[in-house]
């Protein structure tokens, strides 16, 4: 394995495990909301959900992509992890504040 794809792979596990945190913190907020009813809440994190969906996506297109494109693929991918990790930050302060 060259050095490049031990560098990819370390940024895709890294990303792998940004998601499956916030997919967890998602769906036990989501759990929360459902057992309190806080419907606003229940919206922004079924979005959020359906967001991280997307990410995934862009994810794999990251893994599938070439040369050229990859370093515009990572930031793309980075950028959306970190606004999906910001918003379940600020739903778990909604929840904390309560």
């Amino acid at each position: 394995m060259s050095a490049t794809n031990v560098a990819r792979k370390a940024i895709h596990d890294r990303i792998d495990a940004q998601i499956k945190i916030a997919q967890a913190k998602l769906e036990s907020l989501k759990a929360k909301a459902e057992s309190t009813k806080a419907r606003t809440e229940l919206a922004v994190i079924v979005e959020l959900l359906t967001r991280k969906q997307a990410i995934a996506q862009k994810v794999s297109e990251l893994k599938a992509s070439g040369e050229t494109t990859y370093e515009q693929a990572k930031s793309d991918v980075e950028s959306r992890i970190a606004e999906l990790e910001k918003s379940v930050q600020a739903i778990e302060a909604r929840f904390k504040a309560a």
